[in-house]
């Protein structure tokens, strides 16, 4: 497969002009929301040149300078920049640019923001903050604002006296000038303009040391002690992180910033030294937050962390591979986490939750390959998805595997010492990673990042002879629609062998291939289930795995679970074969595999939850998992392994989602106490009961919860009790739910809470208010969730047609550069209709109708 360098972008600038140095002055006006700013910014010209135009979006230029003369300022708005013309024509060489603006603070998440929340004294705060990724750093400031544009940054901001300012670097001085105070930043490293941070408000800091960088958490005032798990946490992983990329964390600091909010297009942001988190993915309130909750903290600040690598200290070049930031992130979360808390069983998690997510994904028509060219800002927003994510954290595992941890190790050490506060292309971390591990990388890694598709390996004519067992493996593409069924091939390394054998290694290159293994037990292709593929065995191997189901490994075990109902998905088998396997789990089956089956059980209820087998399903989920709880209890126990805590917060859920009347009971005995007692659900159980509570709720209960929601003061709580407004099986308290939108009662990022959660009940409602109120949601939805955000909301519909309705709205209300995303839930529509199809003769015949 050859690659070849894609042409500059659409939304990319002329490469004539190239920043090295940024120094920018800011003042904010929180209170009239708007702020004024002056730079400087030092460039080099490769070639002679009487323009320069940069990125600028929302901001009124007032003056430009080129070598401090003035010049004429054109701003394109549609294009999101500003052309400076220079009088003479600006020879090769250094120049300096000065520029001063006035912006607006915005409501959401994009460029400066505010966040707005009630103290305990029932005072009003506000706190600032910053969103510059992807292409919201030109909101703040006019910038070469690409990620190939790297730029030291000198930054200084003026905040109310008593307030605390803070950015990527500590502050190197802080001056009093009347009721204001003025800070200077350190000059940071060179980095991409997106990395850019400034926060501002009244907030504590706390910190600890990790060596020679100090580690502190930055909140509202009151929770600070909150973030002691998230330090302790992060001070482990940076030990881990210093060791395994080879590379010591650079700056002198890292902070971990907590926002009480909420943003549709993101919970964290890998600012370099200055990671912003919404509060539930940084505070443990042990108070309140389930044991789930505190595993998130852990996996999030995993994330971020190790981001200030990848992503910060060596960054795409452009966003075509942005998956080397968030594809290598999420894989790194996965492996300290396993790394560092071996009682959590994260590397068996992953295949319950993040494998599943990305083949569901990729296995439809909604699909597109890992490495993407992307030609507009909207496109460079439509990439943050679970292709990026999942499927390249999927990829980059199997990798590690295919190569053995230390030569990847060695090859990742070797990337980023090549490449450290530069840019790069995927081809060049394949190249290390060849380099080290005297393997081929390029030729594997290309079938699986620059085509979309899983690949699905056949088992056939399975036969022991002579103590050894011989089987015919055959590649093919996994597709659940049509246009994923398309022939392709791909290089997909596997392990195989018998249960309880050892494993061999293949790459599966043709159509097909032969393989031994020695001894005479069930066979299995994809050992341990670490390649991106899925797996189908005629039925006499199908047959003996089921017979050995119990002896398999773990990972296989649970790997095989998500075979089975993908492939009653896709056609490629019938259900029948999932509920073989599925019965297989017993009572005592480890909390992962149950887990695997609720998530399942979940799935089938919400596909056929208006149907005929609607009732059937409910009562036959409620048979199969109310032993389950009964036997871990609705207690968590001290010393309780983590994924057993777990699966109680998933059987909740599900059991509460299905309408179990004594679970609804106990919901709402337990709420009638959070009038006099706000803890006093326990934290294990908190979440689901909450969700088991709304989703029940009659009219009079929902105005209880209405009432709730307004008194309360804790900004995380009251978010929370925000999307419960939206999760009542009941249209008609739905209905009074999207009410809540045209009032001034909740904040901007609290009505997209709202109006997603309606949608998780009610698609077609929520569609079509939005519709109907498209100029309304544009004024709480971020600029760069606009374009999926209204489509994605008609998803869960099952009317006929929906598709119609969301192409229309695409129409009338976005750019065709921007319908992308309402193509692609389109798509994904069909693929769920098809899948209905499928399995609704094997369900049936499951529940004898």
């Amino acid at each position: 497969m050859t690659v070849s360098a894609p042409a500059l972008a659409q939304a990319q600038l002329p490469r004539t002009v190239v920043p090295s140095a940024y120094d920018i002055s800011v003042t904010p006006d929180a209170k009239a929301m708007s702020f004024t700013g002056t730079e400087t910014i030092t460039v080099s010209v490769t070639a002679p040149t009487r323009t320069i135009t940069l990125n600028a979006a929302d901001l009124a230029i007032s003056s430009a300078t080129i070598d401090g003369k003035r010049v004429d300022a054109k701003i394109d708005a549609a294009a999101q920049r500003v052309t400076l013309t220079a009088p003479t024509t600006l020879a090769a060489g250094q120049h300096k640019l000065g520029l001063a603006w006035t912006g607006k603070i915005n409501e959401s998440a994009a460029g400066l923001f505010a966040i707005d929340y009630t103290n305990d004294d029932g005072s009003k705060s506000r706190m600032l903050a910053t969103q510059f990724e992807a292409p919201d750093a030109r909101r703040f400031a006019p910038m070469f604002d690409e990620p190939g544009f790297k730029a030291t940054f000198t930054l200084t901001a003026v905040a109310p006296k008593g307030q605390l300012a803070f950015s990527n670097m500590p502050a190197t001085q802080v001056t009093t000038e009347g009721d204001k105070q003025r800070y200077r930043f350190a000059t940071s490293p060179k980095m991409s303009s997106y990395l850019l941070f400034l926060g501002m408000g009244d907030v504590e800091r706390k910190t600890v040391k990790a060596g020679n960088v100090e580690i502190g958490v930055i909140t509202r005032r009151g929770v600070v002690d909150q973030g002691d798990y998230a330090l302790a946490s992060a001070q482990k992983l940076l030990s881990y992180y210093n060791d395994y990329f080879g590379q010591p964390y650079p700056l002198p600091k890292m902070d971990m910033i907590a926002g009480p909010g909420s943003s549709q297009f993101f919970g964290a942001m890998e600012n370099w030294g200055a990671i912003f988190y919404f509060e539930p993915e940084l505070l443990f309130d042990a108070k309140r937050a389930t044991a789930s909750n505190r595993q998130r903290i852990y996996t999030v600040v995993a994330h971020e962390m190790a981001h200030q690598w990848f992503g910060d200290l060596v960054t795409m070049s452009w966003w075509d591979d942005l998956w080397l930031n968030e594809g290598f992130a999420s894989w790194m979360e996965g492996k300290a986490s396993a790394d560092l808390n071996p009682d959590w069983n994260a590397d068996a998690q992953s295949l319950v939750t993040e494998r599943e997510e990305a083949i569901a994904l990729d296995a439809t028509a909604a699909t597109h390959p890992i490495v993407r060219h992307v030609e507009t800002p909207e496109q460079i927003s439509e990439a943050f998805d679970t292709i990026t994510y999942q499927k390249g954290q999927a990829v980059i595992g199997m990798l590690e595997s295919t190569l053995g941890p230390d030569k990847f190790r060695a090859g990742i050490r070797r990337y980023m010492a090549r490449y450290k506060y530069g840019n790069t292309a995927t081809d060049q971390l394949w190249a290390e990673l060849a380099a080290a591990s005297g393997r081929p990388v390029a030729e594997i890694a290309h079938t699986f990042t620059l085509q979309g598709g899983v690949p699905l390996v056949t088992v056939s004519d399975v036969r022991c002879a002579g103590g050894r067992t011989t089987a015919t493996l055959t590649q093919s593409r996994f597709g659940i629609d049509q246009a994923s069924k398309a022939p392709q091939q791909w290089q997909i390394p596997l392990a195989y062998g018998i249960v309880g054998g050892s494993a061999a290694t293949t790459v599966l290159a043709g159509p097909s291939a032969q393989v031994t293994a020695p001894g005479c037990a069930p066979f299995i292709a994809n050992l341990g289930k670490q390649s991106y593929t899925r797996v189908r065995y005629d039925a006499a191997a199908h047959d003996a795995i089921v017979r050995g189901y119990a002896t398999l490994p773990l990972r296989d075990r649970i790997g095989t679970l998500g075979d089975d109902y993908g492939l009653a998905t896709s056609g490629d088998q019938d259900i029948s074969r999932f509920f073989e396997l599925m019965a297989k789990v017993g009572p005592q089956a480890d909390p992962l595999e149950w887990s695997a089956v609720t998530r399942v059980l979940s799935q089938l209820n919400g596909r056929f939850g208006s149907t005929p087998l609607a009732e059937p399903l409910r009562s036959r989920t409620v048979s199969l998992l109310q032993p389950v709880l009964a036997r871990i209890g609705m207690t968590q126990q001290p010393n309780e392994a983590p994924p057993v805590t777990n699966l109680r917060e998933g059987l909740l859920s599900v059991l509460g989602s299905s309408g179990d009347p004594q679970l609804a009971a106990t919901a709402r005995q337990y709420v009638a106490k959070l009038r006099t007692d706000p803890n006093a659900i326990p934290p294990a159980i908190r979440q689901p009961m909450l969700q088991t509570y709304a989703a029940n709720a009659t009219a009079a209960e929902w105005d209880a919860l209405l009432a709730m929601t307004t008194a309360e003061r804790n900004p995380v709580v009251r978010n929370g009790y925000v999307g419960l407004l939206g999760r009542a099986r009941d249209e008609a308290i739905a209905r009074r739910a999207l009410e809540q939108l045209n009032t001034d009662a909740l904040t901007a990022p609290q009505k997209a809470i709202l109006l997603r959660s309606v949608a998780g009940q009610h698609p077609d409602l929520a569609f079509d208010w939005a519709a109907s109120h498209a100029s309304l949601v544009n004024t709480f939805v971020e600029a760069s969730s606009r374009a999926g955000f209204v489509p994605q909301l008609g998803q869960g519909s099952l009317d006929p047609a929906m598709p119609s309705k969301i192409s229309a709205y695409a129409a009338a209300n976005l750019p065709a550069s921007a319908r992308g995303q309402a193509e692609r839930t389109i798509a994904r529509m069909a693929a769920s209709r098809e899948i209905a199809g499928r399995l609704q003769p094997g369900l049936a015949r499951w529940l004898g109708r």
